[in-house]
């Protein structure tokens, strides 16, 4: 058997490869790279390393031949035609490749009848769907980090955390945590054919998140709604479903996910500093 995951020196990617290597033979695991010099420090867990480059289709057949299962990481382009082109180049060369089990970071709770043509992540679920591979699709939320542009660090020092208007509440989920669980799933020979959302299974509001605040600052931090607040996180946020939620994440996790005070945590120092 060989796992190979894409993307593999990405902040998500490198994390799920430190996590394999706990848990199968290192030697089983094949980072896909654009950069060889990158993935080097891998070399000495023995894990292999190969090019794979969405935008260079004719490295790609190569790199995919005797892997077992391989995860396509979604591309980070910001044009989703670009990003569909390139997955489309990585599902085409799996096919040929005779790829066993293709797996796919999708993204969670996609709105009732959305149109694929519209939505980067469906498209590329129904292009893995047409090519016959036999499939997972992960749907995974959005990572709790997002909170860094609502200003964390100057609700700390004022004593109030003021957002735009709504009932906003998050399924978000950390890194950590999504590398977790895909390790073990990639791990097992099961899960064929399956779609997860790895969503948190409870949600968190900004009164709950002004309350963590509260506890790191060891004094008041108050929730405050201002209509006057313009920014492009909100327009963003309301396009997608951050309310549902699964059981899916916890489950291949093995237990409770992060908590929303250790999920920021890390991230306000790194603001801080």
């Amino acid at each position: 058997m060989s796992i190979l995951i894409t993307g593999a020196t990405g902040q998500l990617g490198t994390k799920i490869i430190e996590k394999l290597a706990e848990i199968i033979p290192p030697e089983q695991l094949i980072a896909g790279v654009r950069d060889p010099q990158k993935a080097e420090y891998l070399q000495p867990l023995g894990v292999q390393i190969r090019i794979v480059d969405y935008d260079q289709p004719e490295t790609l057949e190569e790199a995919f031949t005797g892997v077992s299962r391989l995860l396509l990481i979604s591309s980070s382009n910001t044009d989703d035609g670009i990003r569909y082109v390139q997955h489309s180049h990585v599902i085409e060369a799996a096919k040929k490749a005779k790829v066993e089990h293709f797996l796919y970071t999708s993204f969670a709770f996609p709105k009732p009848g959305a149109d694929p043509q519209h939505n980067v992540h469906l498209r590329t679920e129904q292009a893995i769907l047409d090519s016959g591979l036999n499939y997972t699709f992960l749907r995974n939320a959005l990572y709790t980090d997002f909170a860094g542009v609502l200003g964390l660090n100057e609700a700390l020092a004022s004593g109030e955390l003021i957002t735009a208007p709504g009932d906003w509440v998050f399924n978000t989920v950390t890194r950590r945590d999504l590398a977790l669980g895909t390790a073990s799933i990639l791990a097992s020979s099961d899960h064929k054919n399956a779609i997860y959302e790895l969503t948190a299974s409870e949600t968190w509001d900004f009164r709950q998140l002004a309350v963590v605040l509260s506890e790191i600052a060891g004094q008041p931090v108050v929730h405050k709604q201002d209509a006057g607040v313009q920014h492009w996180i909100y327009p963003f946020l309301s396009r997608l479903d951050t309310a549902s939620t699964s059981q899916d994440l916890e489950r291949f996790v093995g237990g409770p996910l992060l908590s929303l005070k250790e999920s920021i945590i890390p991230f306000i120092r790194s603001t801080a500093d």
